[in-house]
């Protein structure tokens, strides 16, 4: 079965975007060839691709017409969009899915024995979360305090803790950091 991994840029107030949509110009704080080789080895490693609609949109606008090896891959790799409001998904290999993620997401992590990666889609996450459906959090924490912006986790009724399982620090400042979740108890507050 597929892991489900969570890949997002993060700012040190949490933020993954900022005060408008799709302002991500704080990404070019850290990204360099560090940054792009792990990029190219994740997306490698990848066998789906999964999107919530906003995050799809603004990717399938970007990535079709860009040039290089992540470009390359993010095209060429299977997607699945999550939405009931658009009506077709044009971009290379995309599969639209209007049911339930929380129902679908077991089906997609049992059909494919690569990882699938979520990018953006903080929507979509929050729904995933509760029902442990993500198996790991990969996060680039990057050096700003952006102040306002999209926070990447919604609030959320109970706490959500994690265990460690790597950082690693780049020479731009950003922290890769990657962790598990912990099954929920009842004792947990």
């Amino acid at each position: 079965m597929a892991k489900l991994i969570m890949w997002n840029l993060v700012t040190l107030d949490g933020l993954f975007e900022g005060p408008t949509k799709w302002a991500l110009d704080w990404h070019d704080i850290v990204w360099g060839d560090q940054l792009g080789q792990l990029s190219i080895a994740q997306l490698r490693s990848a066998g789906m691709l999964l999107f919530g609609r906003v995050t799809y949109q603004g990717m399938a606008r970007h990535w079709p017409t860009a040039q290089g090896k992540v470009a390359d891959l993010m095209n060429s790799l299977p997607k699945v969009v999550f939405s009931t409001t658009i009506d077709r998904a044009d971009w290379n290999n995309t599969t639209l899915l209007r049911g339930s993620p929380v129902e679908e997401v077991p089906k997609l992590k049992n059909g494919v024995s690569k990882d699938i990666f979520l990018f953006g889609s903080a929507n979509l996450a929050s729904s995933l979360m509760p029902a442990g459906l993500i198996d790991e959090y990969r996060l680039c924490l990057t050096p700003v305090v952006l102040g306002e912006g999209t926070p990447l986790f919604k609030p959320s009724a109970r706490p959500t803790r994690m265990r460690l399982l790597d950082t690693r620090s780049l020479e731009s400042g950003a922290v890769i950091l990657r962790y598990e979740p912990l099954p929920s108890s009842s004792g947990d507050a």
